[in-house]
Parts: C-alpha cells; structure tokens; sequence
C-alpha cells in the first residue's frame, strides 16, 4: 500500500478541511450567510456608535454599542418594529464616554431618523 508521507498529508489535510467548510458555507442561503456573519460579529463584538435625528439635528448619540438586537414576539416570535441595546449615552455629544455618562438599556423604532456605525477612532 502506498503511504503519502507525513509532511505532505497535514497540508493535504488542511485543504480538504478548508475545502469542506467552504463547501457547507457556499450550500448555505444568502440569508444565512448574513446570520453567520451577525453571531460572528456579536461574538468579537463591535464599537458601534447610534447617532438618533430629529430632521438633520444629532440630537442623541450611544457609544460602546456592541450589537443592535431586533426585538421578537412572545407568543408567535416575529419581528417587532424596534431595535433595542446597551451603550453609553454620550450627553455632550463629543464621541467619548465621559465621566458620569452611564451606560444605559434604549430602544428605537424602526421608523427613528438614526444612524449605526463602527467608531473609526
């Protein structure tokens, strides 16, 4: 019997291993792409930053988000209307967490003027 030897059969092993995965994820939906990207990402976790509108004011900004969970139905588990989540609300609006700015529950509509982004600092 033929016998590959042992340093080609790691990499080799790698590659089919690679290759598998690769496969499972390309059968996936587009949808569940997106879903495993999400939990990878709540996993790692964000700095994500909520700026809320009133017109084309900032009048309210979180910092240190580190996910927007969409809220479910008790009794039939569909999509509500609203976003929910923790972050420091950044009262003077200076994207920083200040001291005495406390880190708070808030919820948003789906219809809220707002914006959620990555803190590029």
């Amino acid at each position: 019997m033929f016998k590959l030897p042992m340093t080609l059969t790691k990499p080799l092993l790698h590659i089919l291993g690679w290759a598998i995965c690769l496969g499972l994820l390309s059968a996936c939906t587009q949808e569940q792409q997106n879903k495993i990207g999400r939990e990878i990402q709540n996993w790692t976790g964000t700095d994500g930053v909520l700026e809320i509108y009133a017109g084309d004011k900032l009048v309210r900004r979180f910092l240190k988000i580190d996910k927007l969970s969409t809220a479910l139905g008790t009794d039939d588990g569909k999509p509500r209307d609203y976003r929910y989540g923790y972050g420091y609300l950044d009262s003077n609006l200076n994207m920083q967490v200040d001291p005495g700015e406390k880190r708070v529950y808030f919820e948003i509509s789906n219809y809220t003027n707002a914006l959620f982004f990555e803190n590029p600092n």
